[in-house]
């Protein structure tokens, strides 16, 4: 008897794992189209899970939005060489997440490169390259060094007037992170953020296999040129054939 009881807690176990599905939503999120993928027991769970995982990635977005006029990170900006701004603590440990890994690539990496006067185009429309006096100037307010941060009170400061940060470059992988973070806390087995080619994978498939990752061919995007398998990790892609 000792010895039937590990066996029919494994064929419970298998039997739950196998009464999962895979639910899928494809939406679009912080301007840019999001892949929300679950192992649920059936549609009600899932929707519940994805709405969520909506929310929550809304709620950010309000948060770094360098568009949105009532947003932290705008009133930020706006204030940029006129007085520091507090923030909530979400927002300043992402702003010193940031500074730090700039200081880390050595300003290879820098929100503040939001601050870069717009004089590329990338419709085809341009004829010529911008002089090197253009460019220099298009980059004199950007700068890591110059973002101020203050962590008694929890506030950023820009040095320069005209300054500006934005989370284009590590936005949609945090709210990723974050949307996974709550899918887990809820009891979701497994499953997919994809936030345009930023992903994150937790928990497998229901059959048991890990998650696989497909990166296009560029000359064929109808086929996979690989496939990575994921366990509990994150993987980046990016193509100028998506632009």
């Amino acid at each position: 008897m000792k010895k039937a009881i590990p066996i029919i807690l494994a064929l419970l176990c298998v039997n739950f794992t196998f009464s999962q599905e895979i639910f899928k939503r494809t939406l679009k999120l912080m301007g840019s189209r999001f892949e929300i993928t679950v192992v649920a027991k059936d549609s009600t769970e899932a929707n519940d899970y994805i709405d969520a995982a909506v929310v929550e990635i809304s709620r950010i977005e309000k948060l770094i939005s360098s568009w949105d006029p009532a947003s932290q990170t705008s009133e930020i900006n706006r204030n940029a060489g006129i007085k520091p701004v507090k923030v909530d603590e979400e927002l300043y440990n992402l702003i010193g997440r940031s500074v730090e890994i700039s200081k880390l690539t050595d300003g290879a990496f820098d929100i503040s490169f939001a601050s870069m006067d717009k004089i590329w185009k990338f419709d085809g429309s341009m004829t010529q390259m911008p002089s090197k006096e253009a460019i220099k100037n298009s980059v004199s307010k950007v700068g890591y060094q110059n973002i101020m941060l203050d962590p008694e009170n929890l506030t950023v400061f820009l040095k320069l007037e005209g300054m500006k940060i934005g989370f284009g470059a590590i936005g949609k992988g945090y709210a990723a992170d974050k949307a996974k973070q709550l899918l887990m806390e809820k009891g979701a087995s497994g499953g997919i953020i994809n936030a345009s080619g930023d992903m994150n994978t937790w928990g497998k498939q229901p059959n048991g296999e890990f998650w696989k990752v497909a990166i296009t061919n560029p000359l064929d995007k109808d086929k996979a040129f690989a496939l990575l398998p994921l366990n509990e990790n994150a993987v980046v892609t990016s193509g100028n054939y998506e632009k």
